[in-house]
């Protein structure tokens, strides 16, 4: 299965930026978006494949925070 998640852009260097998932800052390919510092983009497999506005990467969070806690996991 493979899985597809909401981060935050916080910075950006060349093709490659720092995505802040809820505190945990990962390194992403952005050569197929045209994004910027702020906005919320769809990560998978190490690249942002998808922009999306900030409610629907929000709403995104919660529902993904329901379905761990469903099954016993928990973010903070």
């Amino acid at each position: 299965m493979c899985l597809a998640l909401p981060g935050k852009i916080v910075k950006i260097e060349g093709d490659e930026a720092d995505v802040d998932f809820g505190g945990v800052i990962r390194r992403t390919n952005l050569a197929l978006v045209e994004a910027e510092v702020g906005d919320w983009v769809i990560i998978h497999a190490g690249f942002a494949i998808e922009l999306l506005d900030e409610e629907e990467a929000l709403k995104t969070i919660e529902l993904w925070k329901e379905v761990l806690a469903t099954e016993g996991t928990f973010i903070g």
